[in-house]
């Protein structure tokens, strides 16, 4: 059965495995972006990159309704297990087997604070081995790095990337991404929600198709792309 990637705005976003429902970083009330409404989100487990409120802001009342899983850095499990919540932590370069398929927590060059004052440990992103053993890679908030090239090495066969600049990569650093990646097809995130992370997602997309051997496109949100 494919894997469905579903885009809902911002950086929030899901992956259909199996069935079961995988959302990533659930932004939807203070999101002008999101395409649906936070109480017809269905979850079975949350991933969790960092404590930003535009990555972690509904979590606790959608794992509330369902009873999802949450998933992110030890840190993060912790804060929120001590809420009572279920929780799976893992860290950097460590992976688990879910049973939606091999999740490793990659580098991610960002910070982790919660609105709180909690720290949140060390932002992430994921990569996901689906159990058809398709490679994922949700680059969440991050700035460039150079071992990026080692996510590539697995294998990657679709990416997500943030392009806003400011506070994640801008379209340049972007662009050097997909090129250490090497995904086959890729999409940009996290642009446009304010206008401080205002871009052109279509010319980003033509650069890299022009520049790389990467599929590169737009999706609006609520969009869904088989992978």
């Amino acid at each position: 059965m494919p894997t469905t990637f579903i885009w809902y705005g911002h950086a929030t976003c899901a992956l259909v495995v199996d069935g079961k429902h995988v959302v990533v970083d659930p932004f939807f009330r203070e999101n002008a972006q999101a395409s649906i409404d936070m109480d017809d989100v269905p979850a079975d487990y949350i991933l969790v990159s960092h404590g930003h409120w535009d990555h972690s802001g509904d979590v606790e009342p959608i794992a509330q309704r369902t009873g999802a899983l949450i998933i992110a850095n030890d840190e993060i499990a912790r804060y929120y297990a001590a809420k009572g919540f279920k929780t799976h932590g893992q860290h950097i370069g460590g992976g688990y087997k879910h049973p939606f398929g091999y999740l490793k927590l990659t580098q991610a060059a960002h910070g982790s604070g919660f609105p709180d004052g909690f720290p949140g440990g060390t932002a992430s992103g994921f990569l996901l081995t689906t159990p058809e053993g398709k490679k994922v890679y949700l680059g969440c908030d991050t700035g460039l790095f150079g071992d990026m090239a080692l996510i590539g090495d697995e294998g990657v066969d679709f990416a997500a990337l943030p392009i806003g600049d400011n506070f994640t990569m801008g379209p340049d650093d972007a662009l050097k991404a997909v090129k250490l990646l090497r995904p086959k097809r890729v999409m940009p995130y996290h642009y446009s929600t304010w206008n401080v992370i205002k871009q052109d997602e279509k010319a980003w997309v033509e650069r890299v198709n022009a520049e790389t051997d990467a599929d590169a496109f737009v999706m609006q949100p609520g969009d869904t792309l088989e992978i």
